[in-house]
């Protein structure tokens, strides 16, 4: 849709980018995450909707950790239309607006969701991060401007997951991949300074000042299900 026509408002978006944002129809959902209908991922991420509608959609984070309990980083591309270059967890993205990830019994949807997308974005490969591996921990609902144009608002499921996985990160997708240890508190502080210019995501952020370091424990003792709390709604906007 557009592909190709320099008149159109977001010529200057990159093509892939663009792709995307038509051709992927999130989940719209309500503030109890019910799902009320669905719709593009440009119109679901434009601030003017977000603010004008209030337009909520379902999203899923995945925190992937190697056997060393050390927590994979990726650096978003530089043509990602929202936070370009800003790093964050493992992966950050949609459930889709068909079959497979509006399953509800027990997340599946999401974590299909998951798995479609770490092999999209990282070249993880499905067999490497089976569906039943994935452990969601929580959900939070959080709204954040990206730029003036651009943002997010969105009923986040966190995922946590513990697999030594091979990594190819894709280009459209991907800067760079880093693994942290708990020595991440110095990435926060150089986040903070404004140091080397760098980002983090605020959903990241977010997960990292409420949860993160409480869940690393549990990573590492192999009792995130006692953790797992998917009742609560954590309203962190």
């Amino acid at each position: 849709m557009g592909e190709g026509n320099a008149s159109h408002p977001d010529a200057d978006m990159d093509i892939v980018q663009r792709r995307l944002m038509f051709d992927d129809e999130c989940i719209l959902v309500d503030q109890n995450d019910r799902v009320v209908g669905h719709d593009s991922k440009y119109n679901c991420h434009l601030m003017e909707n977000i603010e004008a509608k209030n337009l909520l959609h379902r999203a899923f984070s995945v925190f992937l950790f190697n056997s060393k309990y050390e927590l994979l980083l990726q650096q978003r591309s530089a043509t990602k239309v929202t936070f370009p270059l800003v790093w964050t967890n493992t992966c950050c993205s949609h459930p889709l607006y068909r079959e497979s990830e509006l399953i509800e019994e027990n997340a599946l949807g999401v974590r299909n969701a998951a798995q479609r997308k770490l092999l999209d974005e990282l070249g993880i490969l499905a067999k490497d991060v089976p569906i039943d591996q994935f452990v969601p921990l929580g959900r939070m609902l959080y709204k954040a401007p990206s730029d003036g144009k651009w943002g997010e608002h969105e009923l986040d499921y966190l995922l946590f997951i513990v697999r030594d996985v091979n990594v190819t990160p894709n280009p459209d997708e991907v800067a760079d991949v880093k693994y942290v240890n708990r020595q991440l508190k110095e990435l926060l502080e150089k986040a903070d300074a404004g140091d080397e210019g760098l980002k983090l995501s605020p959903w990241f952020r977010l997960v990292v000042d409420n949860f993160l370091f409480k869940w690393w424990d549990h990573v590492e003792k192999g009792t995130l299900e006692k953790v797992a709390d998917m009742k609560t709604i954590h309203r962190l906007t």
